[in-house]
C-alpha cells in the first residue's frame, strides 16, 4: 500500500493525542514567609525552582511563621519555609532539602542561621565572590540542633 499524505497526517495526529512518554516531575510545593522589603529571597527562591521546587511566597514577614513552625529566634534568618511536615531557616541548599526529605528524620527541619555569604541567595554578583564557612542544622523538636551538612569557605 503506497503512504499517502494523509497517512503521514493521521500518523502525525496520533502521535500528539497520545500521552508523553516522559512527563515532567511535579514540583514540590513549599511556602516561604519573607520581608517584602528582602532582596536576597528572591534569589533564594531561584535556587529551589531551578531545583524542582514550586514557591509560594507570603511578604509579610516571617516572625509569626517562625515561632508556629517551631524554628528557634536564635537560628533566626530572613526568611522562613514550609516544605511538606519540616520547616526551613535562611538560606538552606536544595540539595540539603532533597536529603532532608529523603531521609525522613524526626526533626522541625533545616536552618542557616544569618545571611552566610555563599549559601544560596547570598552568592550573586553583588556579593563579588565572596564566600564564608556556614552550617546547615538540623532543627529538633526541644528547639536543639546539630551540624546536618558543613560547607566550606
Amino acid at each position: 500500500m503506497p503512504t499517502t499524505r494523509r497517512h503521514f497526517l493521521a500518523a502525525g495526529a496520533a502521535l500528539l493525542a497520545a500521552p508523553p512518554l516522559f512527563a515532567a516531575a511535579p514540583k514540590t510545593p513549599m511556602q516561604m514567609w519573607k520581608s517584602p522589603t528582602c532582596g536576597c529571597c528572591k534569589d533564594w527562591v531561584a535556587h529551589v525552582e531551578a531545583a524542582g521546587f514550586s514557591v509560594t511566597t507570603y511578604d509579610e514577614g516571617n516572625t509569626d511563621a517562625r515561632k508556629k513552625l517551631g524554628i528557634p529566634l536564635s537560628l533566626g534568618s530572613c526568611h522562613t519555609v514550609k516544605v511538606g511536615n519540616y520547616a526551613l531557616e535562611g538560606h538552606v541548599p536544595a540539595r540539603e532539602i532533597r536529603r532532608l526529605l529523603r531521609e525522613k528524620p524526626k526533626a522541625v527541619g533545616l536552618a542557616v542561621a544569618g545571611m552566610p555569604l555563599g549559601s544560596p541567595g547570598m552568592d550573586g554578583p553583588a556579593y563579588g565572590g565572596r564566600k564564608m564557612a556556614y552550617d546547615v542544622l538540623l532543627v529538633l523538636a526541644d528547639g536543639s540542633s546539630k551540624v546536618y551538612q558543613h560547607y566550606p569557605a
